[in-house]
């Protein structure tokens, strides 16, 4: 019997594009994933870890291996995107909100949809509303949750979480305390939870 999978996503992590919307096309094909938004730059700044922060080199390096893996995969972006983003945390917010409610994973696909194809930046405007009337919710309505401090308090529980896990980067996929972090990654994950083991 196949294991779940906490997909750890943080909307604002670039690499989260390519396993975001390779599962999107996957559809329902894998039941058992289970979509966990955190703050991965929260985790990132208590371990003194920001990777392409004031590095041109290695960032020209990680947009470029974004474009090859996104033809491998035959997926449709454009890059450079907007990075970093400014409101991390909002745009998680409402992904979580998103949870509680059924339609985060249809959120962040969005989300990222309009981030590496349209150019809008996640968590600001007009992002936020069209993402949303995308997929039929009112804006107003989930911002003003998604803003309540029952929401800010759960992201931050959330995301220490996913630190006492040991996931310290996103996308990471998590199958019974097994971590398995990047894109790249995403394949062993899902033979992990269907046979324990690497195939």
């Amino acid at each position: 019997m196949a294991r779940p999978i906490d997909f750890w996503v943080s909307i604002g992590s670039t690499y989260s594009c390519l396993s975001v919307l390779r599962l999107a096309r996957a559809g329902p094909a894998e039941p058992l994933l289970r979509w966990r938004p955190f703050d991965v730059r929260r985790i990132m700044l208590a371990q003194d870890n920001i990777p392409f922060r004031d590095k041109p080199v290695k960032a020209a390096y990680m947009w470029r291996d974004i474009e090859r893996r996104a033809q491998k995969y035959g997926l449709d972006v454009k890059v450079p995107a907007p990075y970093p983003i400014a409101e991390l945390a909002l745009a998680n917010q409402i992904a979580l909100l998103g949870c509680d409610e059924g339609w985060c994973a249809d959120y962040v696909t969005e989300t990222y949809r309009l981030w590496f194809g349209s150019g809008l930046e996640p968590g600001r405007e007009p992002a936020i509303t069209r993402a949303l009337g995308s997929i039929g919710q009112d804006p107003q309505r989930v911002l003003a949750q998604a803003q309540s401090t029952a929401i800010v308090d759960r992201l931050i529980a959330q995301t220490d979480e996913a630190m006492a896990l040991g996931v310290f980067g996103a996308p990471s996929f998590v199958v019974e305390r097994e971590v398995f972090w990047g894109d790249d990654r995403l394949d062993d994950a899902l033979a992990w939870a269907a046979e324990g083991r690497l195939a």
